[in-house]
């Protein structure tokens, strides 16, 4: 009988755990998003943040993640996926929101409210005993690219890595982006991206047509900060999908203080490699990789800063 009753616990245990996926209560690995605001000149700016250790009171990491164009922290939050790849590990992700879906960069007012507006937000959750000043990223996707480049040119001090995801430097900053400190680095371009040119040239993306440096200059900016030696290793991601044309290389720049790397795709448009890209959209982008995942490639480069 107790042998019994110990079986029918067990079943119960088992079907309340698979009750509890169905109706997608969160376990402890859960994130748990919200908004966190700050001012500016009377202006609300908001920003999606998202927690996974939320009972850990203790400065933590963070990842500030840029938009593109028209966009919103939801749909880059979606795109890259890096939460599903960090888990439980414990980073703060932020994704700030852009005024009427465009990050201004071109020297004038407007682009000092929106870099303000990023350090106001890194100040407040430092201040609020959230953050470790220590280890601050930064991630910028297509139009939001040149906003993440703006804030580690003029801004560096604040970061601990950056990492780009097909998008380059506008060509009119390039004069006076001058990194205070090493930077962790990653860029990830396609070579026949038909919105941000591989070796340069006119923005052909929705909210800018600004000219932009050749992706290898923009790395160069950096590698120079990092004191990165004329070396580099090549090695090529595993091809999965013989049917694809395209191919990714890590390029992995020698002598660096800390990591500048470059992942290349030969024949890659403007999408990030390793998510799904189908439909219209997909054929408007460009050819899509699936050798690698981004998002992984981004955290593993990050997760190894040390204070």
């Amino acid at each position: 009988m107790k042998t019994q009753r110990l079986r029918l616990f067990a079943l119960f245990g088992v079907l309340a755990t698979i009750c509890l996926g169905c109706i997608g209560l969160p376990d402890r690995a859960a994130a748990f998003s919200g908004r966190i605001s700050v001012q500016d000149g009377g202006v609300t700016r908001t920003a999606l943040i998202v927690e996974h250790e939320r009972l850990k009171r203790v400065r933590r990491s963070v990842i500030i993640v840029l938009h593109g164009g028209k966009g919103f922290g939801s749909g880059i939050r979606r795109n890259l996926g890096l939460e599903q790849i960090m888990r439980s590990a414990g980073p703060i992700m932020v994704y700030p929101e852009s005024l009427g879906g465009k990050w201004h960069v071109a020297p004038g007012a407007p682009a000092k409210r929106d870099s303000l507006f990023i350090r106001d937000l890194i100040v407040k959750l430092v201040s609020d005993g959230i953050a470790d000043r220590h280890r601050i990223f930064l991630v910028g996707s297509s139009s939001g690219g040149p906003m993440a480049l703006r804030l580690a040119c003029e801004h560096s001090s604040l970061f601990a890595g950056a990492a780009i995801l097909i998008s380059s430097l506008p060509e009119e900053l390039a004069a006076s982006c001058h990194p205070t400190h090493p930077l962790r680095f990653l860029m990830i371009a396609g070579t026949a991206d038909p919105f941000v040119p591989y070796q340069g040239g006119k923005a052909n993306l929705i909210d800018s047509k600004a000219t932009l440096l050749p992706i290898e200059k923009t790395l160069a900016i950096f590698a120079r900060t990092a004191g990165c030696g004329p070396d580099k290793t090549v090695s090529q991601f595993p091809h999965r999908d013989p049917k694809n044309p395209t191919r990714a290389y890590l390029e992995k720049l020698g002598g660096c203080k800390v990591p500048v790397e470059l992942v290349r795709i030969e024949g890659g448009g403007h999408s990030i490699p390793g998510r799904w890209k189908g439909g219209e959209r997909g054929k408007l982008v460009g050819p899509h990789n699936y050798d690698f995942n981004s998002a992984a490639l981004i955290w593993h480069l990050f997760r190894r800063a040390r204070r």
